[in-house]
């Protein structure tokens, strides 16, 4: 059990009031856009390219959902400067990209463990993103509506309505018991057999390269490196488990089949001023053999998403 893991899904919706035009893969255009704007407004110093060396690395929002770093007193990965962001943007799963004045535009946000707490930025910044445009053409839109949202019933809350706060959504924030229960009672189904659907471009990395096929001990080698490290560095708690023993039993899942394919991406990076490649798997797989074990994982896995990149929405699959 991960007992101080904690996560919240949120749905934002956008109306354009000018005709906007965005790009297939939305996510980079919402994660951009409001990463410019939030710096903006929280940073002190907007002119570096860098948290590290800032007096209030440790304390300001900015660096806390954009560059975390380990803590002084971090007992594990005090080197890691690959942490995962506690956020993930899943914009949109359909492939339209023009949008008229007074249609809508929704994309759900996750926030893992302290994120949680800057829920108020998020709302603040897509509030201002409106005023200054995305897309190539800076289209403004008017942030309608932001709900918190249960995932498998999908019952909506709605906090924020018509520029007004309506309430809190203490009530919606997850834990790994809700995870755990949802993952029992698919195992009391009996399963042995499971088709994963890769619904975003998903990065598995292993052995220094990406994955072409998802062999299923890959996949959890994926999953157990981001939960545990979203755990550590965002919830507070190191996940004391046995991860040679999870692969070794991974390892004896079998691929029964896969029906994917590679599709390659691509985002322009201000910060880095270079096209970058961001391509992933898509399609779905189907496991066979003894699986129980690894549901809680996959469970989680379908709201953290997995791989890399996925702070803009990539490694979102859904478990069939």
């Amino acid at each position: 059990m991960l007992y101080q893991f904690r996560l919240a899904l949120y749905r934002f919706t956008l109306r354009p009031r000018e005709e906007m035009i965005l790009p297939v893969y939305k996510g980079a255009v919402l994660r951009g856009g409001f990463g410019y704007i939030f710096k903006r407004t929280v940073c002190f110093q907007p002119q570096t390219t860098s948290c590290r060396g800032c007096i209030l690395r440790y304390d300001c929002p900015f660096p806390a959902l954009f560059e975390p770093s380990p803590p002084p007193d971090a007992e594990v990965l005090r080197k890691n400067q690959n942490i995962p962001l506690p956020f993930v943007i899943e914009p949109p799963l359909d492939r339209r990209t023009r949008y008229e004045p007074g249609e809508t535009l929704s994309f759900r946000l996750v926030l893992i463990g302290q994120a949680i707490a800057r829920l108020a930025y998020f709302v603040v910044a897509f509030q201002q993103l409106g005023e200054v445009g995305i897309g190539p053409r800076r289209a403004k839109y008017t942030l309608e509506r932001v709900e918190a949202l249960q995932p498998w019933n999908w019952e909506a809350v709605t906090l924020y309505e018509d520029g007004a706060l309506v309430r809190s959504a203490g009530e919606m924030i997850m834990d790994y018991g809700m995870v755990a229960e949802r993952a029992a009672a698919l195992e009391a189904d009996g399963v042995d057999t499971i088709t994963v659907k890769f619904l975003t471009p998903t990065r598995l990395k292993h052995l220094g390269h990406y994955a072409t096929q998802p062999d299923f001990h890959v996949l959890v080698r994926a999953l157990l490196r981001r939960v545990s490290s979203l755990s550590y560095f965002h919830c507070g708690e190191r996940w004391e488990t046995d991860y040679r023993g999870i692969i070794e039993a991974a390892k004896r899942v079998r691929l029964a089949q896969a029906r994917t394919e590679w599709v390659d991406w691509e985002r322009y990076s201000c910060r880095q001023r270079q096209r970058m490649k961001l391509g992933g798997l898509v399609g779905q797989a189907t496991y066979e053999g003894e699986l129980g074990p690894f549901l809680s994982l996959l469970v989680l896995g379908e709201l953290v998403h997995v791989g890399k990149a996925c702070v803009f929405g990539h490694g979102k699959y859904e478990i069939a």
